[in-house]
């Protein structure tokens, strides 16, 4: 087990409950995890870790949207996704930790700014075609981006609002890709020395924060404005994005 402090382990506790948060509708929420865990056990082993909590959230939100999937636009994205994640693989494979800590602050911010974006101007990609072109480059590019960083929900966001996929279609044929596609993933993070005896016993400890994350965001997000909720979240992932940079 890694040699965290109270403190610290009390910060993991939160930024798993987040998972759930981000599962149960407060989607900016999605980046706070990814920069408390790359802070807390490193950019490379922060994946591994993710990696399980995200399925125990995924199948969380299967179980409770499974009817509501569009299976035709799971099949879309899904192949180019997986050739983003072998391509994601190689590339992790030949990067150090000095590498991959700035290649994450940048898919972060672009993600932060990308959410900003979806938030404010929802309409922005109303008249994107139901192209093939368009969801083989977002499937791959968030292949790509949740092997690196575990960071696709804004992408698949993106797509699913361009199609203009109802409110319960969209989250179920969410939870559903993202649940293939992290499964998918385990075998990679395997063998790249990411997921192992000690990065899952961190999950075992994790794991019920991930499930009251998601019970208690179900209850929340009728109460509380979602808007300033992920805009505040968002500036705080833009800010830590920034200072894996270097900018400060």
């Amino acid at each position: 087990m890694p040699d965290l402090t109270t403190a610290e382990w009390c910060w993991a506790a939160v930024a798993a409950a987040g998972i759930g948060f981000s599962k149960s509708g407060f989607a900016g929420i999605g980046l706070f995890h990814i920069v408390i865990f790359a802070w807390l056990f490193g950019p490379r082993v922060s994946t591994g870790i993710l990696l399980p909590l995200l399925i125990v959230g995924d199948v969380a939100a299967v179980a409770a949207f499974r009817r509501h999937a569009r299976w035709d636009y799971v099949w879309r994205i899904l192949p180019p996704a997986i050739v983003g994640v072998v391509g994601g693989w190689l590339l992790m494979g030949r990067m150090t930790d000095a590498q991959l800590k700035p290649t994450l602050g940048v898919i972060v911010l672009g993600l932060a700014l990308l959410q900003l974006g979806r938030m404010y101007r929802p309409n922005l990609f109303a008249d994107v075609p139901h192209a093939r072109w368009f969801a083989v480059t977002l499937g791959l590019v968030a292949g790509f981006t949740t092997m690196l960083a575990n960071g696709a929900g804004p992408i698949v966001a993106l797509y699913l609002l361009a199609v203009s996929l109802p409110k319960y279609e969209f989250v179920g044929t969410s939870a559903w890709f993202f649940l293939i596609i992290n499964v998918l993933k385990v075998p990679f993070s395997t063998s790249l020395g990411l997921i192992d005896s000690r990065s899952l016993a961190i999950n075992t400890l994790l794991a019920p924060a991930v499930v009251l994350g998601l019970l208690l965001g179900r209850r929340l997000v009728h109460h509380v404005p979602q808007k300033l909720f992920d805009s505040l979240l968002l500036i705080f992932a833009a800010a830590a994005a920034l200072r894996m940079l270097g900018a400060f």
